[in-house]
């Protein structure tokens, strides 16, 4: 066996797991919730710009919907400049991704050089508490693997625990969707639209330091393994975190 065998061949693409939510329901608002579409696509972009193969799944598989809000034809008008995701949309390979994904179900973390979890409205109602979501961000934290989730996909570590027994972000620093920021989505709609608040549940939280930047604006954080990301517009800068991490 040669010295160089068990380096990594730099000439292989490296691989990202995107995770993003199946469709649900709000039980808060009664309305079809999904995943963001900025916070996929920004990422995917970014991934793929800098040589890396990256493969869309969901929980449980299947079909996945964005949240209204978040798509650039959306009457609301929303998200009218996101051209990103309006391309992503466009393209029939690209929609394609997301049409169809496999589950989390058979997923190996050696398969993949870092995951990344995507937020949207879904994640309130479909991630925490999720079993199988928090063995995915387990897995792939213990196994040495950049793990990565942004806005209200960060929900899911509000109780992911390594084998240990202990809190994932246990004396890390982390960040996910702000107070500030779901006071001014409640009063844009004129109601209450989650069933909790991620940063008030993150400060109940003893030897973990969850922080956050000014509302909507670009924030994410690494420490170590762990990348996170504070809302819509802090996809991209979480997935130059995990570029950096990984080293391209």
């Amino acid at each position: 066996m040669s010295a160089n065998a068990n380096v990594t061949n730099p000439s292989k693409k490296k691989k990202i797991l995107v995770v993003a939510a199946n469709p649900s329901t709000s039980t808060t608002t009664g309305w079809p919730v999904g995943f963001w579409w900025a916070e996929l696509t920004h990422p995917y972009w970014a991934f793929v710009e800098a040589g890396y193969e990256v493969e869309i799944r969901s929980p449980g598989g299947g079909g996945l919907s964005a949240d209204g809000y978040s798509d650039p034809e959306d009457a609301s008008g929303y998200s009218a400049d996101d051209i990103l995701s309006l391309g992503f949309k466009k393209s029939p390979k690209h929609a394609a991704l997301v049409a169809d994904t496999k589950s989390i179900a058979d997923v190996s973390p050696a398969h993949y050089d870092a995951v990344f979890l995507v937020g949207g409205q879904s994640p309130m109602f479909t991630f925490r508490g999720n079993a199988a979501v928090q063995k995915l961000v387990r897995d792939f934290y213990e196994a040495g693997k950049v793990t990565a989730l942004v806005c209200h996909a960060t929900c899911a570590l509000l109780e992911t625990k390594l084998s240990t027994g202990e809190l994932l972000v246990a004396g890390k620093t982390w960040t996910g969707f702000a107070n500030s920021e779901e006071k001014f989505a409640d009063a844009f709609v004129g109601k209450r639209i989650q069933p909790f608040w991620i940063e008030d549940e993150a400060r109940k939280l003893e030897g973990t330091n969850f922080v956050v930047d000014q509302a909507f604006r670009e924030f994410a954080v690494r420490d170590g393994l762990l990348v996170t990301g504070q809302q819509q517009a802090s996809g991209a800068a979480a997935a130059r975190l995990v570029i950096e991490a990984l080293g391209r």
